[in-house]
């Protein structure tokens, strides 16, 4: 390990488990679920349901989640799509007799049926060693007792006023006094305690065909939504095969489509023909290469992400080695592409956390409800916000991603895993909507090719591809002659001291001890834990 860039943190290091979250509280809750003898299913599914109270605007189980699983007494990934379905009255044709263009963003046209209620239980039952009441049992007591709200939640909160102020349930149940908490002010949910508790008790049923259900879906048709009974009770999770190339010897491991971590893959394979480890992190050449190959991948995911049930999405010739030498081939070093168009491939807001147990097991896990709060819509007496993912639909019938009955749609949350010679070395991930791949390989060039610990990795400066010709927003941190040199290739770019560049997470294993080395992101609020 060197420290090629300053780092903020230490690396926190244990042997007996590590969590790494964007709220401290979840990853300590996490971290007692390991204390207690559960494993890193057990941990993750208590983190992820102590981040439903403490960083409400971010996740639920109003929402969707992905999971990998490394299980390490096989040597196995899996991989879990805990994402929901459109409406079985969601058409097209619906949309614009109501006069639509686009699907709209907020409000009750844009819920899909939530995933994360079944996929906790999922993962439990395969995985998972206490049971669901435990593990839900700390988000419970914070949504009764309260919790002090965290700096930079406290500031997203506030952000949002505006949006919750629409519904009368939302304004009163996530704006006391009549706005967003402040640092530190104690905040309660009971009627989110209350659900949490019957999902505990009751299991997924009670989400799906009982009284939280029934909740949901007379708040989302008072609102001019789509969404039945039928929708929720035909719900399942599934578990799929997980996608993965090789890079720098190492396998890295992502969830299929309908998710956009193809995306990863692409972009590391476009990589893989450079010797970035010969370059210096912040060089203009290695910018420009990742800043390239990012892009290419980018539209690649735009254009072909969709969900595969439906239709037919091309990922084995996207991952193909002459995919990958093609899309190289666009690449110039002096020049950047002003306008990239996606390939043609042979064909046949939101929480990440990342867990690792002491006997070796992992769990990559991401839980959101995309946008800040969602649709804007709780549902009432629940203390639930309800996801608004049906905006990523298109309502162009030649695309792939097009609305349709029951369909997924494409989804920005991806988790992370990497193996060396079939043994866990990493488990990672990168939260912020279209960032999340973005921030993945600039996260694991830092780790595999630069040389950096985790820590060190997530503290670099970092840069977000805008999809729109050659935007892109960087931020500050990095040499003056840098900026300037990208911007005499091509590259149009705006230097923010914030914006959106993620909230990764990373836990590695050292090869030689088997120590778990791990980050945490230092643009959120969140810690690494580790014993």
């Amino acid at each position: 390990m060197h420290y090629s860039f300053p780092s903020r943190r230490s690396v926190v290091m244990g042997f007996g488990g590590a969590v790494a979250t964007s709220q401290p509280l979840a990853a300590q809750a996490g971290l007692r679920m390991l204390l207690a003898g559960g494993n890193a299913v057990d941990a993750a599914i208590a983190t992820a349901a102590v981040l439903n109270v403490v960083e409400p605007m971010s996740t639920g189980i109003g929402g969707d989640a992905f999971a990998l699983v490394y299980w390490a007494k096989e040597g196995s990934v899996y991989a879990l799509n805990a994402s929901g379905r459109a409406p079985a009255a969601a058409t097209v044709e619906v949309l614009r007799r109501r006069g639509f263009g686009n699907i709209p963003e907020r409000g009750a046209l844009p819920i899909t049926v939530p995933g994360a209620p079944a996929g906790w239980a999922d993962l439990e039952a395969r995985f998972g060693r206490l049971g669901l009441d435990r593990v839900l049992a700390p988000a419970i007591d914070y949504a009764e007792k309260g919790f002090p709200v965290s700096e930079l939640i406290s500031r997203s909160w506030q952000g949002l006023e505006d949006l919750l102020r629409q519904d009368a349930e939302a304004e009163r149940v996530f704006l006391p006094h009549g706005r967003a908490p402040r640092p530190g002010e104690r905040f309660t949910c009971p009627d989110l305690a209350r659900s949490l508790r019957l999902l505990a008790e009751h299991g997924p049923e009670v989400f799906y065909r009982g009284e939280l259900a029934e909740a949901i879906v007379r708040t989302v048709q008072e609102h001019g939504g789509l969404l039945s009974m039928e929708d929720l009770a035909a719900h399942r999770s599934t578990w799929e095969e997980p996608i993965s190339t090789e890079y720098r010897g190492y396998r890295v491991y992502e969830c299929p489509p309908n998710g956009q971590g193809v995306a990863v893959l692409i972009a590391l394979n476009i990589l893989n023909g450079y010797d970035l480890a010969a370059l210096d992190f912040a060089s203009a050449d290695a910018f420009h290469l990742k800043m390239e190959a990012i892009k290419l991948a980018m539209v690649d995911a735009g254009r072909y992400v969709a969900d595969p049930s439906q239709v037919a999405v091309p990922v084995e010739g996207l991952l193909s080695t002459a995919y990958a030498e093609e899309r190289r081939a666009l690449i110039r070093m002096d020049r950047a592409i002003s306008v990239p168009q996606p390939g043609l491939p042979p064909s046949e807001d939101t929480v990440y956390l990342s867990v690792i147990d002491g006997e070796g097991n992992a769990v990559s896990f991401i839980n959101s409800l995309y946008m800040g709060f969602g649709s804007g819509l709780v549902a009432r007496g629940t203390g639930i916000v309800l996801q608004n993912r049906g905006n990523l639909f298109t309502l162009d019938p030649e695309h792939p991603n097009c609305l349709a009955p029951r369909k997924r749609p494409y989804h920005t949350i991806i988790p992370g895993l990497a193996t060396y010679r079939g043994k866990l070395v990493l488990c990672f991930g990168v939260m912020g909507g279209f960032m999340q791949p973005q921030g993945q390989v600039q996260v694991l060039t830092n780790l595999l090719d630069h040389g950096m610990n985790p820590q060190v990795a997530l503290d670099a400066p970092r840069f977000n591809y805008q999809q729109k010709g050659s935007h892109f927003l960087v931020e500050k941190g990095l040499p003056e002659a840098l900026y300037v040199e990208l911007e005499r290739r091509g590259h149009a770019l705006s230097i923010q001291e914030e914006g959106n560049f993620g909230g990764g997470q990373v836990i590695a294993v050292d090869p030689s001890s088997g120590a778990l080395l791990a980050g945490s992101e230092p643009r959120k609020d969140g810690c690494a834990v580790a014993f």
